[in-house]
């Protein structure tokens, strides 16, 4: 006999969709995350123009017809470039994120769980790397591992894995205590199976909507990285590393810069967007202030 599972988080997740579908900001910024992944999977395919290609005969024209984003100091099409990109941001944003959530996860259901001097010796390495800013840390991490899309992957999840680990630690603090988890330690259910299938479940909804925000700061730590030459390397395109090779134009060439940041601004806007209005859903806090709004409404 086991103690059923209690996932209160299927309605919450039902309530944050019908939410989403009635919120203007919210539909915004989803349609924008839609069309960048659209843009980011066939971006090679979509791109008018090879991304290094190089034709000096035409550097640094204006946007136009045949060049609507303009092209840069190579003469290279920088719509294509920017297309391009996308892929990269997403790719950096999802793997790094999933690379905090694991770990951080992790660490905070040992830490919440098990209290104690777990509690104390996890968290207090997770306050030794959350006292560090983190763009230093970052860009410590791959000065130690080498620049490249890799490593700026894995020191982007790292920074940002005390933010995840801290959040779950909070979530499993309150759930242990409740009936449902006390009634499966009582009939003998093991320490990894009432994590997996009572404690997790239950504190997913936090966790949904730390990913949604932390997709936006990776994809701004990543440009940051690029930009410092410490990210993605040339000649492969990505945002931050299109605002530095546009630094030097900025009074010529403006479209050099404008561009790879509105793309920036646009994706880190869309995911915030979505983020907020899933907070507004399934956090309970949140719900309670909402309410309270409403009665004095």
């Amino acid at each position: 006999m086991s103690a059923p599972t209690v996932s209160p988080s299927e309605g919450q997740l039902r309530r944050a969709a019908s939410a989403l579908r009635h919120d203007p900001l919210a539909l915004t910024g989803a349609a924008v995350l839609v069309l960048l992944v659209v843009v980011g999977v066939a971006g090679p395919w979509l791109a008018p123009s090879g991304i290094n290609d190089v034709d000096v005969d035409r550097m640094l024209q204006a946007p136009s017809w045949a060049h609507p984003f303009g092209t840069d100091e190579l003469g290279r099409d920088v719509l294509s470039r920017v297309m391009v990109a996308a892929r990269v941001s997403l790719q950096v944003g999802a793997v790094s994120v999933g690379i905090a959530l694991l770990a951080g996860v992790t660490l905070g259901l040992f830490a919440g769980y098990y209290r104690g001097w777990v509690d104390n010796l996890l968290m207090r390495c997770m306050d030794v790397l959350f006292a560090f800013p983190v763009l230093l840390l970052a860009v410590a991490i791959v000065a130690v591992l080498g620049p490249g899309l890799l490593t700026a992957m894995i020191a982007i999840g790292v920074v940002y894995t005390p933010i995840f680990a801290r959040v779950t630690r909070a979530g499993v603090l309150s759930v242990r205590e409740q009936v449902f988890v006390r009634a499966a330690v009582s009939i003998g259910a093991s320490d990894l199976r009432i994590m997996r299938r009572h404690v997790l479940p239950n504190i997913a909804a936090p966790l949904i909507v730390q990913t949604s925000l932390s997709l936006a700061f990776a994809i701004l730590s990543e440009a940051a990285l690029s930009f410092l030459g410490l990210g993605v390397q040339p000649p492969a395109p990505a945002w931050g590393r299109m605002l530095y090779d546009g630094r030097g134009f900025v009074t010529d060439a403006w479209w050099l810069g404008v561009f790879p940041g509105a793309a920036i601004f646009c994706t880190v806007l869309a995911f915030n967007l979505v983020g907020d209005a899933l907070r507004d859903v399934l956090d309970p806090r949140q719900l309670t202030v909402n309410e309270a709004r409403r009665s004095t409404g």
